[in-house]
């Protein structure tokens, strides 16, 4: 037990000494810019939609059709990984976030062939996040059904 504590103490020296220093204001920054950069090309993407003539709902599919393939886009360009780089979590507003851990794997995978590679990894990172999602709203559903049985 003593060796492998030293062993830890030893290693967690040696990547704090390699490991690249950051400022976490510069980061936050960084992260709220770009963040709103998305959000405010959506609203510009919508206010685009509803001005041609889109109904409202039309409109928002739309702008969720259109990020996720710009989204995928630059994952496959790798120009994605470049902008998350810098940007941090502020590139995982919940749509460009979603088409990333999707595209990603899907990218990385593609030469193990369709079935082993893509077909089994594509949904690798975002398929945990199906799961609870799902499993969250059936919960939810549950929930508010008892309460309005109860409640009248």
């Amino acid at each position: 037990m003593l060796m492998k504590n030293q062993q830890n103490q030893t290693y967690k020296k040696y990547v704090e000494a390699r490991a690249k220093k950051s400022s976490l204001g510069i980061n936050f920054l960084f992260a709220f810019l770009i963040g709103g950069l998305i959000c405010v090309f959506a609203q510009g993407l919508l206010n685009l939609y509803t001005h041609i003539g889109l109904a409202e709902e039309t409109a928002k599919a739309g702008v969720i059709i259109t990020l996720i393939f710009i989204t995928a886009l630059l994952t496959g360009l790798g120009l994605f990984s470049k902008i998350a780089k810098r940007a941090g979590a502020g590139t995982f507003v919940p749509i460009t976030g979603f088409a990333n851990a999707i595209a990603a794997p899907a990218i990385d995978s593609k030469a193990e062939g369709w079935i082993l590679g893509l077909g089994a990894k594509i949904f690798v990172i975002a398929g945990p996040v199906i799961l609870y999602g799902t499993l969250a709203s059936v919960v939810y559903g549950v929930i508010y059904y008892i309460v309005k049985l109860i409640g009248g």
